[in-house]
């Protein structure tokens, strides 16, 4: 029973890492740049959602849509001060900016809400027993992978069906052409950044269910550890950041069950070196040439 408990953990805690991989993968695909402060709106999204319910006593269905509304703004004013004056400096310069407003979220949130930690309420509680006293599954890893599910496929329509989603590919293929085509590129990276800091936000808050301890610096590794599973996966893919986001929550939680505890980050960014070496765009991810 160890082993599918195991699993279930894995799967659960691949969920949030693939709602946190599809919104890098949705700005790289489409903006190509690294938004490496994206785990820190993780961290802002769950204290927007702790102080929601514990001082203004909002129900948790309320704290969750505040956090996601706050974190989309939020995302779209630091694509509009810190990203798009850089759209067309080279990459360092967008890395370095993208570290700084990471570290500038985590001072910014030392200074509002303090350093301590803080214990964070789940949004649901309890658990389902699947085999009465030796196999259950808690609802929040049910809801983690409801949600990672739903996030999925309403992505998926929402590129395929929808006439911003559709911009968003001619954006991500070549966006000169987009603009000539009449497609405004601003507003269309600027919605970009608001779908994956939304995503960010409800991952947030699904995690900090998971895992009740909120810091400053809660949003860091789980953001690395997303964009790993979204370069694993195949980042620009969104069934990619899926396949890449479960299979990292499951090595992750196998490695802490069967390996060690302070190896199990090891493990997990070793597989990823592996992948890389046999397969450079990740395991959905497509070769693409680049024109001289």
């Amino acid at each position: 029973m160890s082993f599918l408990s195991n699993i279930l953990t894995g799967v659960s805690l691949g969920s949030i890492y693939a709602i946190i991989a599809l919104g890098y993968t949705m700005v790289y695909g489409i903006a190509k740049m690294l938004n490496f402060a994206h785990g820190d709106v993780i961290m802002v999204g769950a204290y927007v959602c702790f102080f929601a319910m514990g001082n203004f006593n909002l129900p948790p269905a309320a704290g969750v849509v505040l956090a996601v509304v706050v974190c989309t703004v939020l995302g779209m004013v630091i694509e509009r001060l810190a990203y798009k004056p850089l759209r067309a400096a080279p990459s360092l310069a967008v890395l370095i900016t993208a570290i700084g407003v990471s570290y500038f979220l985590q001072n910014s949130a030392q200074l509002l809400w303090g350093a301590a930690t803080k214990v964070f309420t789940p949004i649901v509680s309890g658990s389902l027993a699947l085999v009465p006293g030796q196999l259950s599954i808690s609802y929040v890893a049910i809801l983690s992978v409801a949600c990672c599910i739903v996030v999925m496929v309403g992505l998926t329509l929402f590129t395929g069906q929808t006439k911003m989603g559709k911009a968003m590919r001619a954006c991500s293929e070549d966006k000169g052409a987009a603009q000539l085509m009449g497609i405004d590129v601003n507003a269309t990276i600027s919605m970009t950044f608001a779908i994956g800091s939304a995503l960010a936000a409800l991952a947030g808050v699904l995690m900090c269910s998971a895992y009740p301890v909120l810091s400053p610096t809660t949003g860091s590794l789980p953001g690395i550890k997303a964009f790993t599973a979204a370069v694993f996966g195949g980042i620009g893919s969104i069934p990619g950041a899926l396949l890449g986001g479960v299979l990292l929550g499951v090595i992750e939680t196998f490695a802490n069950a069967y390996i060690s505890t302070e190896l199990s980050d090891a493990v997990v960014f070793a597989v990823l070196i592996v992948v890389l070496l046999v397969r450079p765009a990740g395991l959905m991810g497509k070769y693409v040439p680049e024109k001289v």
